[in-house]
């Protein structure tokens, strides 16, 4: 039977191996072709997903595909999962792929910030899947990097200059410090990012405008502000994964309130609550996550109204009202009584206090009312991490959550039945779009048209869904996670199991 295999058109092989996990195909290929030599298995398939795992393979794969024009047009994946390589041959290496699609990278201590601007200077147009994990962590004491300013803010940089892409899957990763290096090398070790400006910038770039899954793990660093300030960030996201991070409450009002389509948020290793076993911390949590949009829609609502009340003004008929806004100056400090020491600074280095400006609203000026409805919460799952001493209480806290939610409901109902009946009144009622475009006016705002805004998720009067709650944190054990919680929707869009 054997030598009949030869004989099969490379159609037949083509069929067999489309079966075959894309990660397993190579291998596949590969032992297909050393069992049965003079057999036509298309050997596109041996290039298509590359797994390096040695600094070795990346310069013999450099090796074979210099200089030929074919074979490395048939990469679509590549994945490099090793510390200590020649950052100089890998850059040169994927600078031969021209048509990836999914690029997977393991950034060493021999990785320079330079090595990373060279790899994202051009923009690859079918390039969907971008994962960095960064661990420049070494063993003996080295200052170079902080004497010369290497860092890998230029790497979020050189991300945001490329155009938009088709709902891309992004991942930053930085590997905590291993307890035992910090235990035994008492030096500073090098940073990833040194300022956290380049995220903002990033997540209003035109590449992120479709991005749907973002993982980005920075450990100990407030990484949340710089998503959720700019009213332009990342309309379309879907999942997001914040773990290892600075994350308080706060944030996660935040974040639910100002991403209109979040359906998980993943913030492991985060301490969202100051004790697990404080009766009202989880329900206060659950209320929190409720009420976001509420709080969202209030901040939006004053801007709102300062900028009516201007308007207002400008366009009044009566050109002696249009006065000019006056000045509100923050009050010196006063001197304190006594004698001032001898190192007391007879001048200020301080800036100036801040002026703000306050519109001056005449009597007889009318000012369009409008209000913002609340949108729907839209989260699905939260999961998070306890401590090891309550992991026997997750039942428990779960129900906290779930009384904290209601409780917060009850509110949005509340709120969203008052704006009803005003809107049956005939004030003019809007909502936050998806698209929340700068603030300014009514941009980012669209009218309400039917009595569906200020009811359930199908325009009925039910009750939203409290979202999963799951505290089994990274691990593997999935007796400990809930069904439907956010790890498993991670793990799906990132199998890399970290």
């Amino acid at each position: 039977m054997i030598p009949y295999f030869a004989d099969l058109p490379p159609e037949i092989y083509d069929g067999i191996l489309a079966h075959v996990p894309r990660d397993e195909r190579q291998q596949t290929s590969l032992s297909l072709t050393r069992a049965i030599p003079r057999s036509p298995v298309p050997l596109h398939h041996l290039f298509e997903c590359i797994r390096l795992k040695s600094a070795e393979s990346v310069v013999q794969l450099y090796r074979r595909l210099r200089g030929r024009l074919e074979e490395p047009r048939w990469v679509q994946e590549f994945s490099l999962e090793t510390w200590n390589v020649d950052a100089d041959v890998v850059v040169n290496l994927v600078a031969l792929f021209s048509r990836l699609s999914m690029i997977a990278l393991f950034v060493g201590p021999n990785f320079a910030p330079e090595h990373m601007e060279e790899m994202l200077e051009k923009p690859r147009e079918a390039l969907s899947y971008i994962s960095l994990r960064f661990r420049p962590y070494v063993q003996r004491a080295t200052y170079y990097q902080f004497l010369k300013g290497a860092y890998f803010d230029t790497t979020l940089v050189a991300l945001s200059r490329w155009p938009t892409a088709n709902h891309p899957t992004l991942s930053i990763v930085q590997d905590p410090l291993d307890a035992e290096i910090a235990r035994t090398h008492h030096f500073a070790q090098p940073l990833v990012f040194f300022r956290l400006d380049p995220i903002n910038t990033l997540a209003c770039s035109p590449y992120l405008r479709s991005l749907t899954n973002l993982r980005l793990r920075v450990p100990s660093r407030q990484v949340a502000p710089f998503l959720y300030s700019s009213p332009r960030s990342i309309p379309g996201l879907r999942v997001l994964d914040l773990s290892t991070c600075d994350i308080r409450l706060t944030d996660v009002e935040a974040l639910a309130g100002r991403f209109q389509r979040l359906m998980h948020l993943i913030v492991d290793g985060c301490h969202i609550t100051w004790g697990d076993a404080q009766e009202n911390e989880w329900a206060n949590v659950g209320k929190t996550c409720a009420l976001a949009t509420v709080k969202a829609a209030k901040e939006r609502e004053k801007k709102l109204k300062t900028w009516l009340a201007a308007r207002a003004v400008c366009t009044s008929p009566n050109p002696e009202l249009a006065t000019v806004p006056e000045e509100v100056v923050a009050p010196a400090r006063r001197a304190r009584p006594g004698r001032r020491g001898l190192a007391a600074a007879t001048i200020s280095l301080r800036d100036e206090p801040t002026r703000t400006t306050t519109p001056v609203i005449p009597a007889n000026t009318v000012v369009p009312k409008v209000r913002i409805v609340p949108s729907t919460p839209t989260l699905c799952s939260l999961s998070t991490t306890t401590s090891t001493l309550h992991k026997d209480k997750h039942d428990a806290i779960r129900a906290q959550f779930e009384r904290g939610w209601d409780e917060g409901l009850a509110q949005l109902t509340a709120i969203r039945g008052r704006l009803y009946q005003s809107w049956r009144n005939g004030v003019r009622m809007v909502r936050i779009a998806g698209d929340q475009g700068m603030e300014e006016g009514l941009e980012g705002l669209e009218d309400v048209d039917g009595e569906g805004a200020f009811y359930g998720r199908d325009g009925s009067r039910n009750i939203w869904p409290v979202p999963v709650l799951c505290l089994a944190g990274p691990t593997a054990d999935s007796v400990l996670h809930v069904d439907g919680c956010g790890h498993a929707v991670a793990s799906y869009m990132w199998p890399d199991d970290i």
